[in-house]
């Protein structure tokens, strides 16, 4: 594994297709490359920016583009200016988003894909760029599929498998809240491999489940589903739901007095989720995939500011994993001076992200095995606010990815290079 030092983040441009000519001056290598002749490469994002996932998504779209901004001041990928075409894949239409990956590939003539925030979507799509011999980076679709039974030689994953994260939160749910759980549940792939996890993780510690509960992607009303977690008098509400279904939910909780009587919590939380609901819901036990408020850990605060110059907002754990899938092609393909996606996905088994890409404790690396990251987990407590306004979750822990996650025998993953 070997270390590939970037530069400090650069001025915001902004860089929705590729290239703005009017910042040719402040970076002219890549332009004149272009001014050349020279094809762009070109990566491809397929993730929703409508409906239920919209919020994640987009800022998954933010930290591309502020990658690609940087990678183009850097010199672009191999010498050549880096575009970033978007599709819009929906929150929940698995066949949108199939017709979409393959739009990228067949007819945009895309180098790598980027997607899917919908674990289903992942799946499926990573099944379109396996067919078609492309590089694909997941960089939040949870399900552990993605990187167990399901993985492919040219899939890899930036965000956690529902696993880990389960693994990561069940110790201090049970010793914040109590051994009794009760899941609500999103009625697909990631809610169903997140239940599991937990389940199984709080069995090894004395946990057990008193009911749960699958919803529709999309529900509004959860009253019939608070109601039956309230008759079964569990110490623990288990909220596994996502994006507007996450926020409707707590919200819904607080608003009938739940948290008084019981803790509402869950495994993976976002910051999309708390900027999204009133203060007095920001309540639980948690896990953050990552989180922008990291005062000893070198460049996070440049990335903040970067972000923070770009949007008016602090970057989310989704604005890294953007960053981070599209930093991650250009560093290997840099590094091996290739487009060639069967080269690039071998020379990715055991690549160890940079300080400025990594932006969190220990050295995250793609598992060769699965092609699963290998991060640091932020466990903690959700918060009305800190200090700063945007400050909405307590870190209590950090924990080891290679102690969340699975040993590589157990994933499932039998990698198959007959290609």
């Amino acid at each position: 594994m070997q270390d590939h030092p970037l530069s400090a983040a650069v001025g915001r441009r902004t860089l929705l297709k590729g290239l703005v000519l009017g910042a040719a001056a402040q970076v002219s290598a890549p332009f004149i490359l272009k001014a050349r002749g020279e094809e762009p490469v070109r990566i491809g994002l397929d993730n929703p920016l409508t409906g239920t996932y919209a919020a994640l998504g987009k800022n998954e779209r933010i930290g591309c583009e502020y990658a690609v901004e940087e990678i183009n001041a850097k010199g672009g990928i191999i010498g050549r200016p880096v575009e970033l075409l978007v599709e819009d894949s929906t929150s929940g239409d698995t066949g949108t988003a199939v017709q979409k990956a393959r739009k990228l590939i067949d007819r945009d003539k895309v180098s790598v894909l980027i997607g899917n925030v919908n674990s289903a979507m992942a799946l499926a799509t990573g099944q379109v760029s396996n067919e078609l011999k492309t590089l694909h980076i997941v960089p939040g679709g949870h399900t552990d599929a993605v990187t167990g039974k399901d993985c492919h030689w040219n899939v890899f994953r930036v965000c956690n498998t529902t696993e880990m994260e389960a693994n990561a939160a069940s110790g201090a749910l049970i010793t914040n809240a109590g051994k009794k759980w009760y899941y609500i549940t999103p009625d697909y792939a990631y809610g169903h491999t997140l239940q599991a996890g937990l389940e199984k993780a709080a069995a090894k510690l004395g946990g057990t489940k008193v009911g749960g509960d699958l919803t529709p992607l999309g529900t509004t009303d959860f009253s019939a589903y608070l109601i039956n977690a309230q008759s079964a008098n569990p110490d623990v509400i288990i909220f596994l739901l996502a994006g507007d279904d996450a926020v409707n939910g707590l919200k819904q909780a607080v608003q009938f007095g739940l948290d008084k009587s019981f803790h509402l919590a869950g495994a993976q939380q976002e910051l999309e989720v708390l900027e999204g609901l009133p203060p007095e819901a920001r309540v639980g036990t948690w896990v953050f995939e990552w989180y922008w408020k990291q005062p000893d850990v070198p460049h996070v605060n440049d990335f903040v500011a970067g972000i923070r110059k770009k949007t008016g907002k602090v970057p989310t754990a989704r604005t890294w994993f953007g960053y981070t899938a599209a930093w991650t092609y250009a560093l290997i393909a840099n590094q091996e001076k290739t487009l060639d996606a069967v080269k690039l996905a071998k020379a990715l088994g055991g690549f160890k992200l940079p300080p400025e890409v990594a932006l969190m404790p220990g050295s995250p690396f793609y598992r060769a095995s699965d092609h699963q990251l290998i991060p640091s987990l932020f466990v903690g407590h959700a918060q009305s606010q800190g200090d700063d306004p945007e400050d909405l979750f307590h870190v209590d822990q950090v924990v080891d990815g290679t102690t969340a996650a699975p040993p590589e025998g157990e994933t499932g993953c039998k990698m198959n290079w007959n290609i």
